[in-house]
């Protein structure tokens, strides 16, 4: 079984930086493709970035692309979300998940695994 923990977010001004980190624990070989999701309130869960930890495969969301880069660590059980140049709209509850059963990576509903969420503010 595998949980996991994000860390990192927090209130930056328009054209700031931050950078997500999700930490996975337990059971890694669930961890095939991590992704990072984002929800805004009254607004659905969007995919904003994945990546394979075996293939090293990255894709985005095309709002993010040339913004955001999803990276693995040394120890490939922890992921980042680098983010530069975020503006407002980036504002959300960011969250990671794992443990993904097949299908589009896009969609929330093919992740079994989701962490407690990370709050990114950007004014």
């Amino acid at each position: 079984h595998v949980q996991l923990v994000e860390s990192g977010g927090g209130s930056v001004q328009d054209g700031g930086s931050l950078r997500l980190s999700c930490a996975a624990s337990g059971n890694a070989d669930s961890t095939n493709c991590m992704g990072w999701f984002r929800q805004a309130p009254g607004k659905e869960r969007e995919g904003v970035a994945a990546i394979n930890t075996r293939s090293a495969f990255r894709c985005y969301v095309d709002s993010v692309k040339g913004r955001f880069t999803i990276s693995q660590g040394n120890a490939k059980n922890t992921v980042y979300l680098q983010m530069n140049n975020l503006k407002p709209e980036d504002t959300a509850m960011y969250y990671c998940a794992t443990d993904h059963r097949g299908g589009a990576l896009w969609a929330g509903s093919n992740f079994a695994v989701w962490g407690q969420g990370t709050q990114v503010t950007v004014s």
